[in-house]
């Protein structure tokens, strides 16, 4: 009894490190599939129904729809009269007091990962807020001062990598932390929870 009870808690604990993460897997793609779908797909709804004069609920059109909207915003910007458009827009989102902050940091954010391009240079360890810790930064830029080189290393807060803290260290108080920029920032904006076990 004892050897049978012993083999279904050692089965059932390594079933639980399947099915847990599977479990979590599905429910936040349901999630965001739901959620995605949802902002569009009940006003689309009613619009169907306004013209079919029918009642069809028609899963995953919020998203499709979702989809084609970001694409034709892509094909605005690549153009003379859309960049001009964007511009206006950026201006007037800049000009509200709470929307400003929001809107601001997404787009900073969001550059990150454009084009691949982005100004860090390189994600790194120092030392900091004192001896011992180790902070994940970016390299931003380098510096001369008073004959010496030193590296400017921009170290962001969790979870929002926008705001942070641009500080100057020699050379060779930096340290290479194993990381590519963007896996540097995912870390960074999921608090520590995506990150690389070897680094």
């Amino acid at each position: 009894m004892e050897k049978l009870i012993k083999h279904f808690k050692g089965r059932f604990i390594t079933g639980l490190f399947v099915v847990v993460p599977l479990g979590i897997t599905i429910f936040i793609l349901k999630f965001l599939f739901n959620f995605a779908d949802g902002i569009l797909g009940s006003y689309l709804d009613s619009l169907l129904t306004a013209l079919i004069n029918d009642h069809t609920y028609i899963p995953g059109l919020g998203m499709l729809t979702g989809v084609i909207v970001i694409y034709l915003s892509g094909l605005l910007a690549t153009n003379v009269m859309g960049t001009r458009i964007l511009r206006w827009w950026d201006d007037l989102f800049s000009r509200i007091p709470l929307v400003k902050s929001i809107y601001g940091s997404s787009k900073q954010l969001t550059q990150v990962f454009k084009d691949g391009k982005t100004s860090y240079r390189r994600a790194v360890f120092v030392e900091w807020p004192r001896k011992g810790v180790r902070a994940v930064g970016f390299v931003t830029a380098e510096v001369e001062h008073d004959g010496e080189r030193l590296v400017v290393v921009y170290v962001p807060t969790m979870p929002n990598p926008t705001s942070g803290f641009a500080l100057f260290f020699h050379e060779g108080e930096v340290q290479d932390c194993g990381m590519t920029v963007e896996d540097a920032v995912k870390f960074v904006v999921s608090g520590g929870v995506v990150v690389e076990k070897n680094l």
